[in-house]
């Protein structure tokens, strides 16, 4: 089970989400990461509605492991789509499902959870068998990691 802190976020929603410290905050306590990418005249940004946070290529390569690449734009799925480097990548709006380009099954909040897939922001709309997909990407992964574990250990 991964624990994916939604833009960054840890303990509920934030004005800091997206904010490339956030997200190295988040990955420093060893959440997987979230993040919105636009990329526009040839440069890579953060931010969920609308292109903040410029950063570069490096950035985004250093925490590749642990993140997953939400794209904003077609441009940003182009991008990411162009390269050798294995990001983790997706498009989605309001779909049910959306595979993302390691596999994994994004998952609409309250759809029906599989072995793998990922179940977005449960707090909007609780899954049934939360605790076992392969992740859950939410704005509260401490709570669900704390709660996974007493599940765990209750078994």
């Amino acid at each position: 089970m991964i624990f994916i802190a939604h833009r960054g976020n840890v303990g509920g929603p934030s004005d800091l989400e997206n904010k490339p410290e956030h997200i190295l905050k988040a990955l420093q306590l060893g959440f997987h990461a979230e993040v919105d990418v636009w990329f526009l005249n040839e440069k890579l940004y953060l931010g969920h509605d609308l292109p903040q946070y410029q950063v570069d290529h490096e950035f985004l390569r250093n925490i590749m492991e642990k993140t997953f690449i939400h794209c904003k734009n077609v441009d940003a799925l182009d991008y990411f789509s162009s390269l050798e480097d294995k990001f983790n990548f997706f498009w989605h709006d309001s779909d049910c499902y959306t595979l993302t380009s390691m596999g994994q099954i994004w998952t609409y909040p309250g759809k029906e959870l599989k072995r793998e897939c990922i179940a977005v922001m449960p707090e909007i709309k609780m899954f049934e068998n939360i605790f076992e997909c392969s992740g859950i990407c939410t704005d509260f992964p401490e709570k669900y990691r704390r709660n996974f574990s007493l599940v765990k250990e209750a078994k």
